[in-house]
């Protein structure tokens, strides 16, 4: 691990969120895709569904 911790816009976060709840991919293919970790996409996707206005 270089040790550096990353940090990702609101936007980008937003992007992988749809894309993970379109389903068209695994978790551990947008996770490659993207080049996060799974569990962020998780973390991302659970935030997106709560803070949107359904």
């Amino acid at each position: 691990m270089n040790g550096k911790r990353r940090k990702f816009s609101a936007a980008f976060k937003a992007k992988v969120a749809l894309e993970a709840l379109k389903e068209r991919e695994s978790p551990a293919e947008l996770s490659k895709r993207f080049e996060v970790h799974p569990n962020m996409i998780s973390k991302w996707k659970q935030e997106f569904v709560e803070n949107s206005c359904l």
